[in-house]
């Protein structure tokens, strides 16, 4: 299992689908996923830092959680089947509870922990990104995969993902 870092999100054109881009840390590979507009738009807003007036869905989540006492050690994506992926919710206590990835992901990234994907799912899913430019370069890194990802984008459908 390694564990992945929140490239960004883009919307594929013509058909307004939003797709969740996730790098591994300590590899090359990027998983794309296929996500609502919803669960993008929350996304979007807390890697902009946008707060909203009053609490969005998961950040209501994250709030609960913290009132009952508990906490959130990690999220998982731990399967793919027939193009859609899974994911589970790693809370104290080694409980897991089983959720969609746009919405963990979302939750993760409000209460700051790891997202991880199993070793499986990358295999599968997976994909190289040709990379041009030096890993090196700081800030441009960031710029670099987003516009690779936005070339990758433009070749691909959501059909090329599908079990065969």
């Amino acid at each position: 299992m390694g564990e992945v870092r929140v490239v960004g999100i883009r919307v594929e054109q013509p058909a307004n689908q939003p797709v969740l881009l996730l790098r591994e840390s300590e590899g090359d590979r990027y998983l794309p996923i296929w996500i609502g507009q919803t669960e993008a738009n929350a996304i979007i807003l807390e890697q902009q830092g946008v707060e909203p007036v009053r609490p969005l869905t998961h950040d209501l989540f994250r709030d609960v959680i913290g009132a009952l006492g508990h906490s959130l050690k990690e999220v998982r994506i731990v399967d793919l089947q027939e193009g859609t992926f899974y994911a589970d919710l790693v809370f104290d206590s080694e409980v897991r509870v089983s959720a969609r990835p746009s919405d963990s992901v979302a939750i993760a990234l409000r209460m700051g922990v790891p997202i991880y994907v199993e070793d499986a799912v990358l295999d599968e899913a997976g994909l190289l990104i040709p990379d041009e430019g030096d890993e090196e370069s700081g800030g441009a890194v960031r710029e670099d995969e987003v516009e690779k990802f936005k070339e990758f984008l433009d070749s691909i459908s959501p059909d090329d993902f599908k079990a065969g």
